[in-house]
């Protein structure tokens, strides 16, 4: 009889996805020009905002081109591990750059910012309707008259392509320590009437050999539709075509109305 695997939801404290976040994120090229469009949006000194600061990737190698980052996330495993490497920058780098645990539904950060950039898919982990209108709204009290906002959301054909055969492997990479890490699709639906994606995805680690040490079964859920709407509702006009990165989304650009 087959054991059944339970299923973390991703990025939970003991689940294996924000442990290998990065080596996962280092590998997909289809975010690979990311930083250099945010980058774009204001000058160097400028202070942006980042909504799904993960790990820290974007908000540090925007802080090592001079400006000031304030990073939101509300997995406490990934901020740690963005946290771990503010320390181990140069002094001058880490003073530009801070990690705040907190959810982009209930922004309350005091202050209003040059810039916000909503990161690699984060609010296609919401249910739109009341959620995103809530998201819009706070965005908009925390963003200058006339700031840009940049939000990274996937397509939906590009979602609803047909399931990888879940034997064979998606991604695999050598460990430290003479381990493998490989990631296997287990299940994979799109419910088109919703906007609905769910990938079920395991990590195994396993020995150079192949005998497998731990298999950790996450669910990662994406929700698809149109920004527009909710933006426009907040106080926010667009600024420019979708600017599409890598083959799986779009930066959807906007700018607070004056």
């Amino acid at each position: 009889m087959a054991t059944s695997v339970a299923v973390r939801p991703y990025y939970a404290a003991d689940g294996a996805s924000a442990e290998f976040y990065d080596l996962l994120t280092d590998a997909d090229g289809s975010i690979r020009d990311d930083v250099d469009i945010y980058a774009g949006l204001v000058p160097a000194g400028a202070h942006i905002l980042e909504l799904g600061a993960g790990t820290g990737r974007v908000a540090i190698a925007l802080a090592e081109r001079g400006y000031r980052v304030t990073g939101i996330d509300v997995a406490a495993p990934m901020l740690a591990q963005a946290d771990a490497k503010r320390l181990r920058l140069a002094p001058d780098v880490a003073e530009r750059v801070r990690f705040v645990r907190g959810d982009l539904v209930s922004l309350a950060l005091g202050r209003r910012f040059d810039a916000i950039i909503v990161t690699y898919f984060t609010l296609a982990h919401l249910q739109p309707a009341s959620t995103w209108k809530k998201a819009f709204a706070g965005m908009a009290r925390h963003l200058v008259p006339g700031g840009p906002l940049a939000i990274h959301l996937p397509v939906a054909e590009k979602m609803d392509r047909p399931a990888p055969d879940p034997s064979r492997p998606v991604f695999r990479r050598a460990l430290d320590g003479d381990r493998l890490l490989t990631l296997y699709v287990a299940g994979q639906v799109m419910n088109r009437a919703t906007g609905r994606f769910d990938l079920t995805l395991d990590y195994v680690t396993s020995t150079s050999t192949g005998i497998e040490i731990h298999r950790s079964r996450e669910r990662l859920t994406y929700f698809h539709a149109d920004p527009r709407p909710y933006a426009e509702k907040a106080g926010f006009e667009l600024s420019g075509d979708p600017v599409p990165l890598g083959d799986k989304g779009m930066i959807h650009l906007f700018r607070r109305k004056s």
